[in-house]
């Protein structure tokens, strides 16, 4: 693959990273806002017990850091690191 190829990859995955980050801060800021009116209304929707919706977002949360981290983080750094060394080669 060439360079220029990996430099676009690479800067996809950093701004989806980005993006998702924007989202996810977003979405706690909303979620611990609004906790009060979306619990009331999630555990009429999906029959679920509002002692179970703190757990639920814990987990939610916990598995979007697990996707910008190891999906979008760490091959953009690996990305990163291969552009740097062949650079450096010439």
């Amino acid at each position: 693959m060439n360079l220029e190829a990996l430099k676009q990859i690479r800067n996809v995955l950093l701004r989806t990273a980005l993006i998702s980050l924007i989202l996810a801060w977003l979405l706690a800021g909303l979620t611990i806002g609004l906790w009060d009116t979306w619990s009331s209304i999630t555990s009429q929707w999906f029959r679920t017990p509002v002692t179970e919706l703190g757990p639920l977002m814990s987990n939610w949360f916990a598995l979007i850091k697990f996707y910008m981290i190891f999906v979008l983080l760490a091959p953009a750094l690996g990305l990163h690191w291969e552009i740097k060394r062949r650079e450096k080669q010439g």
